[in-house]
């Protein structure tokens, strides 16, 4: 490999997992890929749902929150699991947090109103949070650094199962069942990965610490308040009030107050739930930057791709998801390829070449013709999804690679934390930029929402449509000049990678 091999002054090797665990790794990876499962298949699967939850519970006006609170808890949450996971081991924080996200699933499916359905929704996320994190980092554990693409690809392609067959698998299951099977599927699938993780995962022998383990409580509710105060300003700003009004500069104004508050109760904490080393690390910081301008220019074709292929191309909803999907496609074949680029030129080069292509694909976007055909974006969206593939996996298996054991939950949640943050910011930035366009062509009044849930699109409305997401697409090559920066200017020509066992 291109990367050393190197044993950082100070810090423990990460123990290598034990036979009995070696020997069982098909039942627990099985069990990893049904939690990320549902982790990733609640994302989406709500949504096409939503005119029949609207119906039957009312709440039109804050339905949004289905969805921002469990965005919300996932986010701020996946710090304080991280941290957990390395003090008291994966196994019992993935066991736990998979019970709440089934709690939190049997009460969705009882909610009695929206209010009640987004509380419980809330409660799922707060599961959801140490399904995603502490998956990816019980997949650096069980599996040496050569073998990493293959399991973060396997995680890959459920995610990209999960953005196919969800929306499907919601709107059968509202149409003809009722909704709330969506969130009682969650229980034979959840029961199963539980099953299989008490049986099957066995964690490498931890030594009793000399000293009572100690807890940043007041660290993790800092936390919490902050991304919940930051969280709910992004997502409502610019929707429930102007972006200038006194609630979002207020809510915006907290956050920052909040944010300096948590850096003052970290600083002094014995066990800080974020370490100051997350960031003092060149190699960690440089990680979090890429993946969170990474999340930012994400939300470009999550969110807008759909709009325009219904909106530019009249296609129809499931038509204008195929569009969408064709990045999933390519994904998770990149990422489980990488592994034969990132050992002859390192991890570095491998993420600048992905990110590199990102932005002359993203940039390309634009001069796609009016109307054009719907193969052109699709495309676009399948080589996207072979450049971010090359891009974020070489990331996310080299900076595991540079912690051990006792620092790579930590580590993982931090990258996933700075992912969703992005996401957060990308959905409030280009929402504003998208509306700001369209205001432009059209008249003050009017916006991206407005126009999603239009009967029919004039020529003057596609070309405006056609406009913002030109706009859109331009931001998010901004964002992935930011990563490609970051990864210029921060990150080490090496990564420096700790020696693994035998």
């Amino acid at each position: 490999m291109t990367e050393p091999s190197t044993t950082r002054t100070g810090a423990d090797p990460a123990p290598a997992p034990p036979a009995s665990a070696t020997a069982r790794r098909g039942p627990v990876v099985a069990a990893l890929m049904l939690a990320m499962g549902l982790a990733a298949l609640d994302g989406t699967i709500v949504s096409t749902a939503v005119p029949q939850i609207v119906g039957d519970l009312g709440g039109l006006s804050v339905f949004s929150w289905l969805f921002s609170g469990y965005l919300l808890a996932v986010t701020v949450t996946l710090p304080v699991y991280g941290k957990l996971s390395d003090t008291f081991g994966r196994k019992p924080v993935l066991i736990a947090g998979t019970v709440l996200f089934l709690i939190g699933s049997v009460l969705c499916a009882a909610a009695w109103n929206m209010a009640s359905l987004i509380a419980f929704r809330i409660v799922q996320g707060l599961g959801g949070g140490a399904l995603q994190g502490t998956v990816q980092t019980l997949a650096a554990d069980l599996y040496p650094l050569k073998e990493r693409p293959k399991i973060q690809a396997r995680l890959s392609s459920v995610w990209a199962a999960s953005s196919i067959a969800g929306p499907a698998m919601g709107g059968l299951l509202a149409g003809y069942a009722d909704w709330r099977w969506i969130f009682l599927i969650n229980l034979p699938v959840g029961l199963l990965a539980l099953w299989l993780i008490t049986r099957h995962l066995v964690e490498p022998a931890r030594t009793a610490p000399r000293d009572p383990v100690r807890i940043d409580w007041a660290g993790a509710l800092a936390i919490f308040a902050t991304g919940a105060v930051l969280v709910t300003a992004l997502v409502q700003g610019g929707v429930a009030w102007p972006w200038l009004s006194a609630p979002s500069l207020g809510l915006l104004g907290g956050a920052a107050a909040l944010a300096a508050l948590t850096v003052v109760v970290e600083r002094r904490a014995a066990e800080p739930i974020i370490p100051g080393w997350v960031w003092r690390r060149r190699t960690i910081a440089a990680v979090n930057l890429s993946l969170g301008a990474l999340g930012l220019l994400m939300v470009a074709p999550t969110v807008f791709l759909p709009t325009y292929a219904q909106s530019v191309l009249g296609l129809g909803p499931i038509a204008a998801g195929f569009v969408l999907s064709s990045w999933t496609l390519s994904w998770p074949i990149t990422a489980a390829l990488s592994n034969r680029v990132y050992t002859r030129i390192g991890f570095r080069l491998t993420a600048i070449l992905g990110i590199s292509l990102a932005v002359l694909l993203l940039l390309a976007f634009p001069f796609l013709p009016f109307p054009g055909e719907p193969w052109q974006p699709a495309l676009l969206m399948l080589l996207l999804g072979g450049a971010l593939g090359l891009f974020q996996l070489p990331l996310i298996v080299g900076v595991q690679s540079t912690v051990p054991y006792g620092e790579r939950g930590t580590t993982t949640a931090s990258v996933l934390f700075c992912r969703q943050v992005g996401q957060s910011v990308g959905a409030a930035l280009f929402g504003a930029i998208a509306n700001g366009v369209l205001a432009a062509r059209l008249g003050a009044d009017t916006d991206l929402d407005t126009l999603a849930r239009a009967l029919t699109s004039t020529d003057r409305i596609r070309r405006a449509v056609d406009a913002a997401v030109d706009w859109v697409y331009l931001g998010a090559a901004g964002a992935a000049a930011l990563a490609l920066l970051a990864l210029l200017t921060l990150a080490p020509r090496r990564f420096p990678v700790l020696k693994e066992d035998d």
